[in-house]
């Protein structure tokens, strides 16, 4: 990401000149601000998002009673807990921080899934809070929103400039000046693509992180061959939400496998099986 941000920077200066220097802290302040006003209220804004409702102990006393035991084992604090009136069994966590974790289940994964699946899917989701995957997250998309900015803006100058440059740049190499339009083209693509590399890697380390608190892969690798059996998908599949379900609903639609937000799940499920295989020394 950091390299991308300095070959936009290059792209502008040679291109346009010092003149570009400007648009660079401005482009990087609106993303940062945008975006760290979306991760410090991300748990209003997403329970919005998905139409979840935040229930008490009273509410469910067997789920509360599985979040306990994970907690116990993971040594985090308790989160809040809310559900999504949907019957696609999925699962979702978010929060800044595990002192303001928040953790939602659909009413569909409440009702197909049994007691160890179940706990799979708890512990997955407490995975990404104490992993501060939110944070990353937000780094990730304010690093990505930044770039997108920046080049945008410079693009629409390109187009609106008609080729009128800083005269200290008007006899720039022909091909440096076509390789920096390609940049800032590129740029936000690849931005893209390091995002969701991003996140599909958080979503395998959540997996692990699983297996650490529960000591049993076969309750996740049970529940995501449930979720990969069941063809039903939240009403809630927006690109700005996607990324946060334990399986994406989005995943698999796209042009790409590149641009998914999660590893395959049948790959999941078999990292899963694998350290099944290899026994309680996991």
């Amino acid at each position: 990401m950091g390299l991308l941000v300095g070959l936009v920077i290059f792209a502008a200066l040679t291109y346009f000149g010092q003149s570009s220097v400007g648009i660079v802290p401005i482009a990087v302040g609106i993303a940062l601000v945008s975006i760290w006003g979306s991760f410090y209220s991300s748990d209003t804004i997403v329970l919005k998002m998905t139409g979840a409702r935040q229930i008490q102990e009273s509410d469910n006393p067997n789920l509360f009673n599985l979040i306990h035991e994970v907690t116990i084992a993971s040594g985090l604090p308790m989160p809040k807990v809310a559900i999504v009136e949907d019957q696609a069994p999925n699962a979702f966590a978010t929060g800044r921080n595990p002192e303001h974790a928040v953790i939602a289940f659909t009413t569909g994964i409440l009702n197909v899934m049994d007691r160890d699946q179940l706990q799979g899917v708890v512990a997955h989701e407490m995975s990404h809070v104490g992993n501060r995957d939110t944070l990353v997250s937000a780094v990730a998309a304010t690093t990505a929103g930044a770039i997108a900015l920046l080049s945008d803006f410079l693009t629409r100058m390109m187009w609106f400039s008609g080729g009128r440059r800083d005269d200290r740049n008007n006899n720039s190499n022909p091909i440096a000046l076509v390789v920096s339009l390609v940049i800032l083209i590129l740029a936000p693509i690849a931005a893209l693509l390091l995002k969701s590399a991003i996140s599909r890697r958080r979503e395998a380390l959540a997996d692990a992180t699983a297996v650490a608190f529960t000591r049993n892969p076969a309750g996740l690798r049970s529940a995501l061959e449930v979720l990969a059996a069941d063809s039903t998908v939240v009403r809630q599949r927006s690109t700005a939400v996607a990324h946060i379900w334990i399986e994406s609903p989005l995943d698999g639609k796209a042009v790409s496998r590149l641009f998914d937000t999660h590893p395959p799940i049948a790959d999941r499920i078999a990292a899963l099986r694998a350290m099944e295989n290899l026994g309680p020394s996991v």
